[in-house]
């Protein structure tokens, strides 16, 4: 807002030079006071004063402006807050339930990892073991072979001394 000041010190109309000058003290050292002075002063009171209201008028204007402004922003910024509160409502169980079961993943997946560990542990003791009992089967099928062979080789041995001996106790008996 412009001051009293601001306002006579910007660029003059001739009428407002001439209230100025009206003020001057003539030659023989008398003020120059009339009626047209007095009325030049009160118009130029009258100016000043529909100055001050012309300023005060758009002072309320932009004041008026800047409230309603205001008052759009404040809806704006309450409607946003509103739909963050519909939205967060939306997403809020999603990740409850995304949350709970990341959890859950986790968990099993700290559990597996042990249970992991141990099945690998034990397929290769179980390898192991299927190992040694191919290999001691193979040991048992080569002495059951030999064993096969020994008692047939011994069922022969044992049936030809039988026949000789039967053969011997023929001829001893004739």
């Amino acid at each position: 807002m412009a001051t009293t000041r601001q306002i006579l010190e910007q660029p003059q109309s001739p009428f407002i030079q001439r209230i100025k000058s009206s003020g001057n003290i003539s030659m023989n050292g008398s003020p120059m006071i009339d009626e047209k002075e007095e009325e030049l002063s009160q118009s130029a009171f009258a100016l000043f004063k529909a100055k001050e209201d012309e300023i005060e008028r758009r002072k309320m204007e932009v004041k008026d402006r800047v409230q309603k402004k205001l008052g759009l922003a404040e809806e704006a910024t309450r409607r946003l807050a509103e739909i963050r509160e519909e939205l967060e409502a939306l997403t809020d169980p999603m990740r409850k339930e995304i949350s709970a079961i990341r959890k859950r993943v986790d968990a099993i997946n700290r559990e597996l990892k042990p249970l992991g560990q141990s099945c690998q542990r034990k397929e290769r003791e179980f390898k192991e073991a299927l190992e040694a009992y191919n290999e001691k089967n193979k040991e048992k099928a080569i002495f059951v072979s030999k064993l096969v062979e020994l008692v047939t080789e011994s069922e022969k041995l044992r049936m030809t001394k039988l026949e000789e001996l039967s053969k011997s106790i023929e001829i001893s008996l004739r």
